[in-house]
């Protein structure tokens, strides 16, 4: 089964609400988003659920690790929580096994982009 991105889908359901509620096309210009926009958005949003699969080796399915797992589940975690914790792996100030060496491989906008669909995963 195919999932779609939460973003993805709320901004799939703005604009289908537009279009059948018949919006006026001065509401239209300043809420709908161009479809440059929803392309980069949705490319966006696939990237990071891209990069995010490679941490479900270790954290679980969609981040939720199985319970009684040493290894945390990533999903549902504060954004800010997670992005701290991946820099504190990069500088090696936090303990690690594997961690340290993963998140160097990441950029901060990726870590940052990781972060966040984990935070929105429910």
């Amino acid at each position: 089964m195919t999932t779609i991105p939460r973003p993805a889908v709320l901004l799939r359901l703005a604009l289908l609400a537009c279009v059948l509620c018949g919006a006026q096309p001065a509401l239209a210009d300043a809420v709908a988003p161009t479809p440059a926009s929803i392309t980069s958005t949705t490319d966006t949003a696939l990237r990071a659920r891209s990069q995010a699969a490679a941490c479900t080796s270790c954290h679980g399915p969609a981040g939720r690790a199985p319970a009684g797992s040493p290894i945390p589940s990533l999903a549902g975690r504060p954004q800010a929580e997670l992005v701290t914790q991946m820099q504190a792996f990069k500088a090696g100030t936090r303990p690690a096994t594997v961690m340290h060496q993963i998140a160097r491989g990441y950029s901060d906008e990726q870590v940052a982009a990781i972060a966040a669909w984990f935070a929105a995963v429910r």
